[in-house]
């Protein structure tokens, strides 16, 4: 029988802004199906181990799934994983991505960083995305009160040019458009398709740029004057998931401390 709590997928769940989202989803009352490539690191931090209690505090169930996002030919079995699990699947959360191994300028961008970046951020969140959209297509009309919703994470770089990391910011811009397409193509259906464009976040991809970043917001660059933290992003993950944007689908939610002002 399928679960009577909502359930949420979200990949890159083990650290950063995806652990901060799967806590977060699991206190908003969803069990969690968590995707990462580490199950239990040898610090046993950051990892989905190192998750699974801080979910289970809040009363939720916890599936980890260790999975290269980027092998799309596990995308079908991840899913049956969690729909034997827990008979359904509410909520997909496309956060799973990587950073450049190097920051190169574009004139010296690599094949392999390249397809690197875009197999992750871009091209592992599309199939999943296509195939858990039609898993919920499967489940409307058969389960109650059922309001599927799929959100992705993408970046403001997907707007803003890094040419010092050329290809995530292509990876963010192509992932901005699935978003779009998902949106146009499954609102017939009801399932609503939502794009978080988070900005400077304090997370470990940022890390090697926190001198950079941290003199830039000394000068204004953010108005509200400060780094991002990953539970920003999922108290908006939240909002999304507890039906606060219900008349809406397609729309891009800028959580940049207000770099999308335009000034003088």
């Amino acid at each position: 029988m399928p679960n009577a709590r909502p359930v949420a997928l979200v990949t890159g769940a083990g650290r950063g802004i995806g652990r901060a989202i799967s806590i977060e989803l699991s206190r908003a009352g969803f069990d969690i199906a968590g995707i990462d490539w580490i199950l239990e690191s040898a610090d046993g931090k950051d990892d989905l181990i190192s998750l699974k209690p801080l979910v289970e505090s809040s009363g939720a169930a916890f599936l980890p799934l260790q999975a290269d996002i980027s092998d799309i030919s596990l995308h079908r079995k991840l899913v049956s994983e969690v729909v034997g699990e827990f008979g359904r699947v509410d909520l997909l959360v496309n956060n799973a991505g990587v950073a450049p191994l190097e920051r190169l300028d574009i004139l010296e961008t690599t094949p392999e960083s390249f397809d690197r970046v875009l197999s992750i951020n871009l091209r592992g969140g599309f199939f999943l995305t296509q195939v858990v959209a039609r898993e919920m297509l499967s489940k409307i009309g058969n389960l109650d009160k059922y309001q599927p919703r799929i959100i992705f994470i993408t970046s403001i770089s997907a707007v803003v040019s890094s040419p010092n990391r050329a290809e995530y910011c292509i990876s963010k811009a192509g992932l901005s458009m699935a978003a779009t397409v998902f949106a146009d193509r499954l609102a017939e259906s009801g399932i609503r398709v939502y794009e978080i464009q988070p900005g400077i976040i304090d997370t470990d991809m940022t890390a090697p740029a926190r001198d950079k970043y941290d003199k830039l917001i000394k000068e204004g660059l953010i108005p509200l004057g400060r780094w991002g933290s990953p539970e920003d992003v999922a108290k908006a993950v939240v909002a999304i998931a507890k039906g606060s944007f219900d008349y809406a689908t397609g729309i891009k939610i800028d959580l940049s401390g207000g770099m999308n002002i335009r000034h003088l």
